[in-house]
């Protein structure tokens, strides 16, 4: 580390428990455009990260991890993937979704038929990833040390079937999670193999993660949206974006007010990635009923109640009987 970097680590380890505000130095590599100093509100200082990485979470709301994951696990994944595909293992509580286009033709009975695995959390195998140290370790910058993991997921984005369905409109993820501070929450995201623009790779919008959460609805695409892909209503067009393309084994670490999506998989190949979010074992719930979050709940308890058949379901009970402590203790969530 140079010795710039180690002043800096110096000085944010000092910030954070104060309220002062830190500037980062112009260098020959910054642009003439210059941020207005902020607090680091968004990350801890544990060792694991560098202080240009927490600079760069700060300003932009996520953060690319190389080649985090190994390529033995992620086979690992991909194996038990494919073996619940083909309906060798019952998992409880899992949710297996078909892209709407593929529901609307023939049923084919494998992982083609598959877009998404959500709640895998009675997996063994699956939820492996979910406490793997080198995950938890970034993780814990974000979280602190009691981590939840409450929501999983394997995307299986399937090439485009000429609707634009295999899209992902562009969305905050705090929009389906009824518990806070948003500060505590993060996602975990790695690529189960190359991803690019070509295949549908991240698309995110640099900075969101420092507005409000937005209304979020179904939007009125063509050839139809997937369940519960719900996308921002208003978002500035003009905003930079950023396509996060990825290798095997990378995992991109992203704010719960980020806004992303993803494009179509234009490739004849499926592109898959496995994802955990997680949130502080401190975390509170909320009463969402008279704010914009009020749909998912609607939509969420009407699905518990189909699912588990069930009279009346809590919206705050679909996330705690999903959430499992993969460190530290559960002190609320």
């Amino acid at each position: 580390m140079s010795r710039a970097a180690e002043r800096l680590r110096t000085v944010i380890h000092h910030l954070d428990g104060a309220t002062a505000t830190i500037r980062a130095p112009p260098t020959s590599a910054q642009t003439l455009t210059y941020s207005p100093p902020q607090k680091l509100r968004y990350s801890f200082d544990t060792g694991t990260l560098t202080p240009e990485q927490r600079l760069f979470y700060e300003e932009n709301g996520f953060l690319l991890i190389k080649n985090l994951v190994s390529e033995t696990d992620i086979d690992r994944f991909r194996k038990e993937f494919e073996r619940i595909c083909r309906q060798e293992v019952k998992v409880p509580g899992l949710i297996v979704m078909r892209d709407v286009a593929i529901a609307k033709s023939e049923f084919v009975p494998d992982q083609r038929a598959v877009s998404k695995l959500q709640d895998f959390q009675e997996d063994p195998e699956l939820f492996r990833y979910c406490a793997l140290p080198q995950i938890l370790k970034y993780v814990e910058c974000f979280t602190g040390p009691n981590i939840m993991a409450m929501h999983t997921m394997l995307i299986n984005k399937p090439p485009d079937a000429g609707k634009k369905t295999s899209r992902h409109p562009m969305h905050q993820d705090l929009h389906y999670f009824p518990f806070r501070p948003t500060d505590r929450i993060v996602c975990a995201w790695t690529a189960m193999e190359r991803v690019t623009r070509q295949n549908g790779c991240l698309v995110v919008l640099p900075g969101t993660h420092k507005g409000a959460l937005q209304e979020h609805d179904y939007p009125d695409w063509e050839g139809g949206v997937n369940k519960m892909y719900h996308g921002v209503r208003d978002y500035d067009p003009d905003h930079p974006r950023l396509h996060v393309e990825m290798e095997k084994g990378d995992t991109v670490f992203f704010h719960p007010l980020l806004i992303h999506g993803s494009g179509m998989n234009q490739t004849q190949g499926f592109r898959k990635a496995i994802s955990c979010h997680y949130a502080s074992g401190d975390c509170y719930y909320i009463d969402v009923r008279g704010t914009t979050q009020e749909n998912i709940e609607n939509e969420v308890k009407e699905l518990a109640q189909k699912k588990y058949r069930m009279n009346e379901v809590a919206f705050k009970d679909t996330w705690a009987f999903r959430g499992r402590l993969v460190q530290g203790e559960r002190t609320s969530l």
